[in-house]
């Protein structure tokens, strides 16, 4: 399980895991817990044995799928002169550090963007050589007489030494100034690469600052975006947008400055999955989101041609859907791929929200849930070697304005022997 969405696909589908199945998962009991200190919400990366994941406490840890026995650990302060404060404030973190995994000694640290605010939110995705990641902000958490410049983008950097190859930008370019488009942060989930078509598919979220008239061809705010992964150059482009709420200043209700309505967010908070379907006898490849607002989307990969859509479940503030679907080849989940029909949907038994990311293993999904009558599971859940990988407690950044949801400190591991 190389990356958030578990390989170049973003199916979040344990293919390799053979142990978990619907008769075993019963007997699934804690083999190790690992003590971090502070909450943990990433989905863990497992790799020859070994479970890496980073901690709000600011450090990134390597330990032994097996055991849970500490390999090495990093602070990440040292790596990028950033201060861990629990909750972005006027500080820069759009910093990709790049460790051996053997010792977690730095590689190469590059910043991708320098304005205040500005941050990664996404686990990159790694294919020949390079590295591809998006581009964040917490801007619109400013004041209206200070936002917003940000302009969301998906960059590529070398591997081998984190030199930027290239980035591009969702929004025509403002100069640096306030007034023109900013937002399209591209966040969430990790970047979906299709290798035959050499595309990378992308999800860009946050409304731009101009009403309708004045939105142009190249906006690529609520999109889902497919890229020429040797150029950067957009080769298909589908705006699935509407007016976002997520500003801040348009939470307060009947604001002058901001859209009439509703205004349900339409982030794509994931970014797509590769599938390939069979309708009418005919195999045709596709690329599938789930999008804040709650509908799932199903796109030809060649052309970005809607294929079908679908409501999954409500929208609202934070979502609908976010951090990551999963499929099994067969079904979108909740949804089934071949066409938009929901088979089933289950509540989450303690009538809280379940945000962090699903997973599929042979037949079996898992899902957290952020009720207090446990620990609140904010994070995804990788599963190999017989066991599933997760952190508990979300009480830190966006966690502050939920004051139900618990802190958490350690990495545990379920295992089915």
């Amino acid at each position: 399980w190389l990356n958030h969405g578990g390989d170049l696909n973003n199916r979040r589908y344990a293919y390799g895991e053979v142990l978990i199945n619907p008769v075993t998962v019963r007997n699934l009991r804690l083999r190790w817990s690992f003590y971090a200190g502070k909450d943990i919400s990433a989905t863990p990366a497992v790799a020859n044995g070994v479970v890496y994941f980073p901690s709000w406490n600011g450090y990134l840890y390597a330990v032994n799928a097996f055991n849970g026995a500490l390999i090495w650990e990093q602070n990440l302060s040292k790596l990028t002169g950033l201060s861990g404060t629990g909750i972005v404030v006027n500080v820069t973190v759009a910093v990709v550090v790049a460790v051996s995994r053997s010792n977690g000694e730095l590689v190469w640290s590059t910043q991708i963007d320098p304005r205040p605010r500005s941050q990664i939110t996404m686990s990159g995705s790694v294919y020949m050589g390079a590295f591809y990641v998006g581009l964040s902000s917490l801007e619109e958490a400013l004041p209206a007489d200070q936002c917003c410049t940000f302009r969301g983008s998906l960059a590529k950097l070398d591997v081998r030494n984190g030199r930027i190859i290239w980035q591009t930008y969702m929004l025509p370019d403002n100069g640096g100034k306030r007034g023109g488009y900013s937002g399209a942060a591209v966040w969430g989930s990790s970047p979906a690469i299709d290798v035959i078509r050499r595309q990378k598919q992308n999800n860009q979220t946050t409304k731009p600052t101009h009403p309708d008239q004045c939105i142009s061809s190249d906006i690529y705010a609520n999109s889902i975006v497919a890229l020429d992964i040797d150029s950067g150059r957009i080769a298909w482009a589908k705006p699935l947008g509407g007016y976002d709420i997520f500003y801040f200043t348009c939470l307060v209700p009947n604001n002058p400055d901001c859209p009439p309505g509703p205004n349900l967010d339409a982030d794509f908070g994931e970014a797509p999955m590769l599938l390939t379907i069979s309708t009418n006898g005919r195999f045709r490849d596709v690329v599938v989101a789930v999008q804040k607002s709650g509908f799932a989307w199903a796109f030809d990969r060649d052309s970005g041609d809607i294929i079908w859509f679908k409501l999954a479940g409500p929208g609202g503030r934070e979502g609908g859907g976010v951090w990551g679907a999963a499929t099994d080849g067969r079904r979108v989940y909740t949804n089934i791929v071949n066409n938009d029909r929901i088979i089933w949907s289950t509540a989450d038994p303690s009538n809280e929200t379940a945000h962090g990311p699903v997973t599929v293993v042979n037949g079996v999904l898992f899902a957290g849930s952020v009720s207090a009558n446990g620990s609140t599971v904010y994070g995804g859940v990788p599963a190999s070697y017989g066991c599933i990988y997760l952190g508990n407690g979300y009480t830190v950044s966006l966690g502050k304005f939920h004051p139900t949801w618990t802190p958490g400190t350690s990495l545990y591991a379920f295992c089915t022997i």
